[in-house]
């Protein structure tokens, strides 16, 4: 039986996280008098907290001491995860259960590879968790996409050669990792943005299960 290791990352993929993000970080810019808007907050996407953060006093030309510092990425994190703590199922973005069964069904073995150090609650959350053998997030990795680590890592999980996975990813850096590891990328965004994606579609109701099937048989 011919198998395929399939990776997907999780914001912006199987989940819209990234909305929750963008408040947590505009109140925190507004409470330190500094201006964010969704302009600001694209080149945050798949950033680390710590370098989000610089990025936001580097805005806004402002200085924290350490302690304030590491007081407001606590604060940062607690109103984000007070917002995902209300999620559940209904917030899996459009037909990533379709092609989530199909892989099931098919036999395929299926991994995370997030930087999201909340990736496991968030699975919980939406009734995913087990529908993945594997799971690679930001409490298993030291290096940041576009660094392939995450995505070498999730292929040595499921036993599968980096040159046989294929990758979900809505990021430049993330597309970019995933390209770094020898595998297939499939870029979910616009296509204008995720030109280096092997593939790109708007999102997952513009992928066929036949589509899928040609990826396994490849």
């Amino acid at each position: 039986m011919i198998k395929k290791g399939f990776i997907f990352d999780l914001d912006g993929v199987i989940v819209d996280t990234a909305k929750y993000h963008f408040l947590a970080w505009r109140n925190l810019a507004n409470s330190l008098g500094i201006d964010f808007t969704e302009k600001e907050n694209e080149q945050l996407k798949g950033v680390s907290r710590v370098k989000s953060l610089e990025k936001i006093l580097q805005w806004g030309n402002k200085t924290l001491s350490e302690d304030e510092f590491m007081e407001n990425m606590a604060r940062k994190n607690q109103e984000y995860l007070s917002y995902i703590n209300k999620m559940d199922d209904s917030e899996i973005l459009p037909d990533v259960p379709k092609i989530l069964n199909y892989l099931v069904e098919s036999k395929q073995p299926i991994s995370l590879g997030s930087a999201s150090k909340n990736a496991r609650a968030i699975l919980k959350k939406v009734n995913l968790f087990d529908t993945f053998d594997a799971i690679v997030d930001g409490t298993n990795v030291s290096k940041a996409k576009p660094d392939p680590e995450v995505f070498l890592n999730a292929a040595k999980e499921l036993k599968m050669n980096p040159e046989d996975c294929i990758v979900f990813e809505d990021s430049v850096a993330g597309v970019q990792a995933a390209n770094n590891a020898n595998m297939i990328s499939i870029g979910i965004g616009e296509a204008s943005v995720l030109h280096e994606a092997d593939y790109v579609f708007k999102d997952f109701t513009e992928i066929s299960t036949e589509f899928i099937q040609q990826l396994i048989e490849k």
